[in-house]
């Protein structure tokens, strides 16, 4: 997934018309839910920041940069929060802290993800990295030095995030049998995300052609993004065995849904709308199913065309637009929206028909917000 575009994504359920009593109550008590959310993740930050500093002013900015890259729209805390609500769950302060884990967990992948990727802005801003290099050129570092002291505040930033989300979990005030089981979740994730990365990485030293993306999909993105947060506010809630299970059915089709659909957008997208660049993908070279697909489906010229184009650090859009061109002719623009479609069509079904009400109708409504999103 390309996590600066799920927090992008609307969270406006409770606000359409039409949509039952129920499942609004259920919304407003997410959001009322999410105020205490905010409040852990703000006092934990806030607590870590002033130990760190008295520790050394150094390990203190590390601590300021990391609590600054905690934002967006918070889409994990939220889908946890909706699954304990919405199985049973009445304590939402108890359920906070795991609602938190999710977000910080979050934020220790993309700094890792953004050192894998050499990125040093994320949603408009410098990264970890990004601020590391500013400061450490205004003291007159270059070359090696440099180089190094970057990648050790994205390294050691992301790790901090990591080691807090479980900090966070097992200190939750709810029964120590379901914090364990949340703790064993986080790690499930980090174990898929991790699988998922690796492939990632080297899918980059191979033809588009052979890479499984949709499997790329359901270990980076779909797991840590929808299914484990999806089950961690079940578990917490004490949900039979099979709720738990559809959730997690929900979240694997919700996330492959998302990430087709954002790759559709990182090529074809509007990026006065998404706020995501239609260049750097293609610029990248990233493999993506409507790469394979275009790959696929492309004569001997079309085959030219992706190859002089695809991967070109200096793309410009004349180019950019003669490979859309063979992923229109080729149909692969069409297949992926329509896989995507038929992944989102998934997650809705698996609501409706294995998840309890209003949780149901809400988990639809985030189908049309993470999925639909630029169609």
């Amino acid at each position: 997934m390309d996590e600066q575009g799920v927090d992008g994504a609307r969270t406006g359920v409770a606000v359409r018309p039409g949509v039952d009593a129920a499942v609004v109550a259920l919304a407003r008590g997410v959001e009322d839910a999410m105020i205490a959310t905010d409040r852990v993740l703000g006092e934990f930050l806030g607590d870590r920041c002033a130990a760190a500093a008295a520790v050394s002013p150094a390990y203190g900015r590390l601590w300021d940069d990391l609590a600054a890259q905690v934002g967006g729209k918070r889409v994990r805390p939220r889908l946890t929060l909706a699954a304990y609500l919405g199985t049973g769950g009445t304590d939402p302060v108890g359920a906070a802290p795991v609602a938190a884990a999710q977000e910080l967990l979050h934020t220790a992948m993309l700094a890792h993800d953004d050192l894998l990727d050499h990125d040093e802005v994320r949603r408009g801003r410098p990264n970890l990295a990004g601020l590391a290099r500013t400061r450490t050129v205004r003291g007159g570092v270059t070359g090696r030095a440099l180089e190094d002291q970057v990648l050790a505040a994205g390294l050691l930033g992301g790790d901090l995030a990591l080691a807090s989300a479980f900090a966070l979990a097992s200190t939750a005030p709810v029964d120590p049998a379901l914090r364990l089981a949340v703790v064993d979740l986080l790690v499930a994730a980090v174990g898929t995300t991790v699988a998922g990365e690796l492939l990632d990485m080297l899918a980059e030293l191979s033809p588009p052609q052979s890479v499984d993306a949709l499997l790329i999909a359901e270990l980076k993105t779909a797991g840590y993004s929808c299914r484990i947060p999806l089950a961690s506010g079940a578990v917490l809630a004490g949900a039979e065995p099979p709720v738990v299970a559809a959730l997690e059915r929900y979240g694997t089709a919700l996330g492959i849904a998302f990430q087709l659909a954002d790759d559709e957008l990182g090529v074809f997208g509007d990026p006065a709308m998404t706020g995501k660049s239609v260049l750097s993908d293609l610029r990248e070279g990233k493999r993506t199913e409507l790469l394979r697909l275009a790959y696929a489906g492309a004569d001997a010229v079309g085959r030219a065309v992706l190859d002089r184009n695809v991967g070109d650090p200096g793309l410009d859009e004349a180019g950019a637009d003669a490979v859309r061109a063979v992923m229109v002719d080729t149909g692969a623009l069409a297949r992926v929206q329509a896989m995507a479609e038929t992944s989102a069509e998934r997650a809705r079904d698996t609501a409706r028909d294995a998840v309890p009400g209003p949780l149901s109708e809400y988990l639809v409504g985030v189908v049309d917000d993470l999925a639909g999103r630029g169609h």
